[in-house]
């Protein structure tokens, strides 16, 4: 504790504090940073929770270079706040002590269901129970907290901590659905002919892209959410080690250079795979990872091929045993075990399939108005986070779905008016 108020008191309070800019949900910096000099952990907290429904997630993998802190005046001289480890801090303190404990609003502003358990969905779940909306998740996994329980590896962010988080959300009143799949077990018409008032997508992404080359349906070729996923899966004791893709001494490349190809490489090297290689067919400067995440990779023994790109993967007998590496126009056979496909994800289909009137576009994003903020072509049914291809991490995911948030209640808040007038004349009418 003394070490991380030692560093609360370098903040210099600036009048203009561009780290607040610099923060996607203008978390309010400054003020619990003061806080926490002063001792006064409670009070941080409650700052924090005012803008951020998952800091404890936040103070783990948020884009702190690029955003807080590489905003932060004092980073000029290379010195700048460790804000993202004092968000850490303050909210790991909070959790084991459980100094903050807000009090439940009566939940008599409406209901709204929620699809989906990951950032977009806690932080709107968080915000509308809030201001008095009653909310229920329907989630489809066993477990909630999407792509930070599925996607983001345990060495990034332990899923204790991502259960602590959900578990202060059920403690504002709002209630989760497991094992629950919106498009299969009920459609968006069966929600609301339960009563809810409005809608939440946020399903995110989660069918993989794949690139067409020459044996990329191998079996050895895997594609990185769905790696993640199992590796998470096994650790946390629900399948055997032998439905993870990767074995130990294996050779392994990875397709792509954004911060999900930097935790499928790392998480590999873990796995004891002999050999992890990162193929990318740009060079350092235009890949999407953080600069920290490339740092952390090169440190753990990864290794990297830029302007290159697989252009075939060979096998013998079904078995992926070598594949055609490009670089800089000159092509070359290289022996390989596993292939890792990092190019991106798109929504599935499930839901806006067995739904009428909800509109995507041409690569199947939903599509969202301005006013209400977030809301679908139906009315009634909102969107947010990368189901709309506008979020690019997690506390983006968290931004847009705060924005969102306030769109439904604009639209809840219209709709039971118009209701109470439609009440009150129809009273009126029969006086």
């Amino acid at each position: 504790m003394l070490e991380a108020i030692a560093e609360a008191k370098r903040c210099l309070h600036c009048k203009v504090p561009q780290c607040r800019k610099g923060c996607p949900i203008s978390n309010d910096i400054p003020e619990w940073i003061h806080e926490l000099s002063m001792g006064n952990l409670g009070n941080a907290m409650a700052i924090i929770n005012a803008k951020s429904n998952l800091p404890a997630v936040c103070g783990r993998v948020c884009a702190h270079e690029r955003q807080c802190e590489g905003n932060c005046v004092l980073g000029k001289n290379g010195e700048h706040i460790s804000i993202g480890k004092l968000e850490r801090f303050v909210s790991d303190f909070d959790s084991s002590m459980n100094l903050i404990r807000e009090n439940l609003v009566p939940k008599t502003r409406g209901r709204v269901a929620v699809i989906g358990s990951g950032p977009a969905g806690l932080t709107v779940a968080g915000e509308l129970a809030r201001k008095g909306v009653a909310v229920e998740i329907f989630e489809m996994e066993r477990e909630a907290g999407g792509v930070l329980m599925f996607g983001i590896p345990e060495y990034r962010l332990p899923k204790d901590v991502v259960r602590k988080e959900i578990k202060k959300i059920e403690e504002l009143g709002v209630t989760i659905h497991y094992n629950v799949t919106i498009g299969h077990n009920y459609t968006i018409d069966d929600l609301f002919a339960q009563g809810f008032d409005a809608i939440f997508m946020g399903t995110g992404t989660g069918k993989p892209k794949k690139l067409e080359i020459p044996g990329g349906d191998l079996y050895g070729v895997r594609q990185a959410i769905y790696f993640l996923r199992r590796v998470s899966l096994w650790r946390e004791g629900h399948v055997g080690r032998e439905e993870v893709a990767v074995r130990e001494g294996d050779r392994v490349m990875v397709i792509g250079c954004g911060n999900t190809a930097m935790d499928a490489a790392r998480t590999a090297v873990r796995l004891g795979a002999s050999e992890v290689t990162v193929v990318y067919h740009r060079t350092i400067n235009e890949m999407s990872a953080l600069r920290a995440e490339y740092d952390d990779a090169v440190a753990e023994g990864v290794k990297f091929r830029w302007n290159s790109s697989i252009t075939e993967i060979h096998h013998t007998a079904g078995v992926l045993n070598e594949v055609v590496v490009e670089t800089d126009g000159v092509a070359a056979v290289e022996p390989l075990d596993k292939v890792i496909m990092a190019v991106g994800n798109a929504p599935a289909s499930r839901i806006v399939s067995t739904t009428h009137g909800i509109e995507v576009d041409e690569k199947g994003y939903v599509r969202t108005r301005e006013t209400p903020y977030g809301m679908t072509t139906r009315k009634g049914v909102f969107a947010g986070g990368d189901v709309t291809n506008r979020p690019a991490t997690v506390v983006h995911a968290m931004q847009d779905a705060r924005k969102v948030a306030e769109g439904m209640m604009q639209y809840i808040s219209a709709v039971k008016l118009l209701e109470a007038i439609d009440a009150e004349s129809s009273v009126n009418d029969n006086i």
